[in-house]
């Protein structure tokens, strides 16, 4: 039976973290950014008080693309999605199961953050993260992993948000889970990594003797396919059989555009050794263009939305519009995460195949690693993009104490090496044993005397005020 609760502390951090090297997608370019993190206190029913916590990158111009917003308001706007959401959470008093409370958030969240001009895949990202740390605590105080509670639906996942489906069809998904033991790494690669060479594609020091791989694109066909064939040729020096994704993170302009660069992938014999392994194409148009353009004979190659997933309604819809797939990430919500894997597994009983894809927003060791893993080995995501640990190195500047903490309590998950501690790829998977721990997927929490208080967003000037 699932758990009811009321929360009644939530406090938010942040952490400075450097770069070991560029990281390109899209528009942007990140050198370093900040990581967040939430502490949780909740009220059990009949159990007492628990902590609970999460944490994430907050990434510049990924949740909102727009351009006339500089990479730093664009991270201030998902501090203030953060804020918002912490003040109506903690307005409910009363207990609730952790969905429920979710559920009756988050249509105040759309609606203050939209008076923000946040856009919703910004303002999901405070409830996501808040949720994350209230499962934590929930899991510890009921001493039950991830895997063990979700089954029994501890946090009371209901379909109230999702009319297309029903609580039992929920229900099932969810008792039906078994937790992968190894998912592999996608290893990502940026539009500013190498490709031949030392640091390039097929350096095993550098790809983790990964079988996946996630190509990232930037919008012109001509150029992305250079770079393509560029690739493949790296890639067919491996020893071992590779997979491939295409990512452009919403930078083919419409429908024309995106079929020039599908007809250079049909027909170009240089890019043979990406198209006869090409798994799926990751978002190609920017989210709006995306919602009003059905992909028609494009569709039958398989195409998936991210930043696209920006509602619970979000995956019904790409599907009328010929899409098969869609990403599950901890920063968008564990909740439609599991939903969504919930739609795809029934779609795919009338034999067309649907499935919900892994994807990494530099999710960095510890916390949000560990988080985002499990929520994918829960709902049956076999291989995964994990780019935190090529664009960071190891814990980065987290106190010394504290990545020993991490690697003490999860030593399938990290190592030391080279006087840091690592993630730990292991034939080019991760394992997930050590994530059966009571709570969500992590024996420890961070050193919350090491960070800083969640930044005040700078107040925002409008227009009228500007003038």
């Amino acid at each position: 039976m699932p758990l009811r609760l009321a929360v009644r502390d939530i406090a938010l951090f942040e952490r400075p973290v450097a770069f070991a090297r560029p990281f390109r997608f899209g528009a942007v370019t990140i050198n370093a950014a900040a990581q967040m993190f939430v502490r949780v206190e909740i009220e059990v029913e009949g159990k007492g008080r628990a902590t609970g916590a999460s944490a994430e990158m907050m990434a510049p111009k990924w949740f909102d693309k727009r351009p006339h917003l500089t990479p730093d308001e664009t991270v201030d706007a998902l501090r203030r999605s953060l804020l918002i959401a912490r003040e109506l959470y903690l307005s409910r008093k009363d207990f609730d199961t952790a969905f429920g409370l979710h559920a009756r958030c988050t249509g105040a969240q759309m609606a203050a953050c939209t008076k923000d001009d946040i856009p919703p895949l910004a303002a999901a990202y405070g409830p996501a993260e808040i949720d994350k740390a209230i499962l934590d605590a929930l899991l510890r105080a009921a001493g039950l992993s991830v895997f063990d509670g979700m089954a029994a639906n501890i946090a009371g996942i209901d379909a109230r948000l999702t009319p297309d489906l029903d609580d039992a069809a929920i229900a099932r998904f969810l008792a039906s889970r078994r937790r992968l033991d190894r998912v592999a790494v996608r290893h990502t690669v940026g539009m500013d990594d190498p490709i031949e060479g030392e640091g390039g594609v097929a350096d095993p020091k550098e790809n983790a003797s990964a079988r996946y791989f996630k190509l990232k694109l930037n919008g012109d066909p001509a150029h992305d396919a250079a770079r393509l064939a560029r690739i493949g040729r790296e890639l067919a020096r491996l020893p071992h059989v590779t997979k491939v994704t295409l990512d452009a993170n919403e930078q083919y302009a419409d429908l024309d555009v995106l079929n020039a660069l599908v007809d250079r992938l049909d027909h170009d014999a240089a890019l043979a050794p990406i198209t006869a392994n090409l798994l799926y194409i990751e978002q190609p148009m920017p989210r709006d263009i995306t919602k009003a353009s059905p992909l028609g004979a494009l569709a039958a190659r398989s195409f998936i939305i991210d930043e696209a997933d920006d509602s619970y309604d979000a995956f019904p819809a790409a599907r009328a519009l010929g899409y098969r797939g869609i990403s599950s990430k901890s920063c968008k919500g564990i909740y439609k995460a599991i939903i969504n894997a919930t739609r795809a597994a029934a779609w795919s009983a009338d034999g067309t195949p649907y499935f919900v894809s892994g994807e990494d927003l530099t999710c960095q060791t510890g916390l949000a690693v560990q988080q985002d893993l499990a929520l994918g080995a829960l709902i049956g995501v076999g291989h995964a993009e994990r780019n935190g640990h090529h664009y960071v190195d190891g814990f980065a500047e987290t106190p010394a104490e504290e990545a020993a903490a991490f690697l003490a309590a999860h030593p399938d998950l990290y190592t030391r090496d080279g006087g840091k501690v690592r993630l730990a790829i292991h034939d080019g998977d991760l394992l997930t044993g050590s994530l059966t721990t009571p709570g969500f997927a992590s024996s420890v929490h961070p050193d919350w005397s090491t960070m800083q208080p969640l930044k005040r967003p700078t107040p925002r000037v409008s227009q009228e005020q500007a003038l």
